[in-house]
C-alpha cells in the first residue's frame, strides 16, 4: 500500500478541536495498517514534516494525501493536483466541488449522503470516527444531575434550561479542559447537547457529533439535538432525548422525570462496535486497499463519466422542458 501523509495545518493548542483529534485518531488507526505520517502546512513543527518542504522531493508516486480541514480543501486540492489526494470528509457544506480522481471517505452517513449527490462520479467510503474504550460505563454513584459542556451550546441552553434546572438539581458547566472526560461522563446522570444553531451559524454540518455517543456510552441518559452526523446514531425515544422540544418547561419536565425515573436510555454493545477501533481496522484495511488499486487504475486511464455540473443540470432540465412539451403537442 501506499504511504498515507495525514495533512493537518498544526497540531498544538491552537488547531485544538473535536476535527483535529478525531483526525489523529484515524492516523493512529491507519499506523496498523500501512506506513502513515502527520503532516502540518500552516505552521512549521518539530518531529514533523511541512508540506512545502515535502513537495520538493523528487517523486511522491507511491503516497497519499489525506486531506481533512473543510475550510482549506479547495486550496489544498488544487496545490496537490499532480499528486494521489483523499479528502477525509467530516462535516459537510462547504462550497467547494472535487474532481472524480479524489476518493472521498466519510466520518458519518449523513455526511456520505451528502457526498453521494454532490459528488456522483467519485469513489465515496464510510469511515466513522473512533470512541475510545475508555469510553464505558463504570457503574458508579452519579453525583452530578446534569451535565453541559458550553462550547457549542445554544443560547437557549445556557440562557433559559440551565438557570430553570439549576432551581430544582445540580447542573456541571465545563467551559474549559477536561483531563478525564471518561470520568466526568460516569458522575453524571444527564448530558445536554445541543449545537444545531452553533453550525448553523457556521454554515456547515455537524459532522459526527462524538461527546453525545461517548456520554451514552459512560451511562448518561442524553438530551441531544438531532443535527448532522448525530442523526446517524441517536434514536430519540429509544436511545436518546430530543432536547428543546417545543417549550422550555416540557424540556425541564422531561429532565427531571428522567432523572428520577428507574428506566435508562442507551446505546447498544452492537452499536458502539461499529465504532470501536476493531471494527475501524478491519474497514480502513479493506478502503485502502480499493482506493489504492482505483489509484493504480487512474495511472493508465482518465475519467469519462460526464460531471453533474450546473450547466449539465442545466440542460437535463431544459431537454426534459422539451421532451414533455413534444409529447404533449406533437406525439
Amino acid at each position: 500500500m501506499r504511504k498515507l501523509y495525514f495533512l493537518v495545518p498544526g497540531t498544538d493548542r491552537k488547531f485544538a478541536c473535536g476535527g483535529l483529534w478525531a483526525e489523529l485518531k484515524t492516523f493512529n488507526l491507519s499506523q496498523q495498517v500501512c506506513s502513515a505520517e502527520v503532516v502540518t502546512y500552516r505552521q512549521k513543527e518539530k518531529d514533523k514534516l511541512f508540506l512545502d518542504d515535502l513537495l520538493q522531493t523528487q517523486s511522491l508516486d507511491n503516497v497519499i494525501f489525506v486531506i481533512s480541514w473543510g475550510f482549506d480543501i479547495a486550496k489544498l486540492a488544487g496545490k496537490l493536483q499532480r499528486y494521489n489526494v483523499v479528502y477525509h470528509a467530516h462535516s459537510a457544506g462547504y462550497k467547494f466541488n472535487l474532481p472524480s480522481s479524489i476518493p472521498i471517505i466519510t466520518v458519518s452517513r449523513n455526511t456520505m449522503g451528502y457526498w453521494g449527490q454532490k459528488a456522483p462520479n467519485n469513489l465515496i467510503y464510510y469511515l466513522p470516527n473512533q470512541i475510545a474504550n475508555e469510553f464505558t460505563n463504570l457503574h458508579i454513584e452519579r453525583d452530578i444531575d446534569v451535565l453541559v459542556q458550553a462550547r457549542k451550546s445554544s443560547e437557549y441552553l445556557i440562557q433559559e434550561l440551565i438557570p430553570a434546572l439549576r432551581k430544582q438539581c445540580k447542573v456541571f458547566v465545563v467551559d474549559s479542559y477536561i483531563e478525564d472526560l471518561p470520568g466526568l461522563f460516569n458522575r453524571a446522570k444527564i448530558y445536554l447537547y445541543d449545537s444545531a444553531e452553533y453550525w448553523a451559524q457556521q454554515n456547515v454540518s455537524e459532522g459526527f457529533g462524538l461527546q453525545p455517543m461517548e456520554a451514552l456510552a459512560c451511562g448518561c441518559q442524553v438530551f441531544s439535538s438531532i443535527n448532522g452526523g448525530i442523526s446517524d446514531y441517536l434514536d430519540p425515544g429509544f436511545n436518546c432525548y430530543k432536547i428543546a422540544g417545543y417549550s422550555l418547561e416540557y424540556d425541564v419536565q422531561r429532565i427531571l422525570k428522567s432523572l428520577s425515573s428507574p428506566l435508562s436510555l442507551s446505546l447498544s454493545g452492537e452499536v458502539l462496535a461499529e465504532y470501536r477501533s476493531e471494527n475501524l481496522i478491519k474497514k480502513l484495511t479493506v478502503i485502502l486497499a480499493e482506493i489504492n488499486e482505483f489509484l493504480d487504475h487512474k495511472n493508465y486511464y482518465s475519467g469519462n463519466i460526464t460531471n453533474l455540473t450546473k450547466w449539465r443540470l442545466r440542460k437535463l432540465f431544459l431537454q426534459r422542458v422539451y421532451d414533455k412539451v413534444k409529447k404533449k403537442y406533437f406525439s
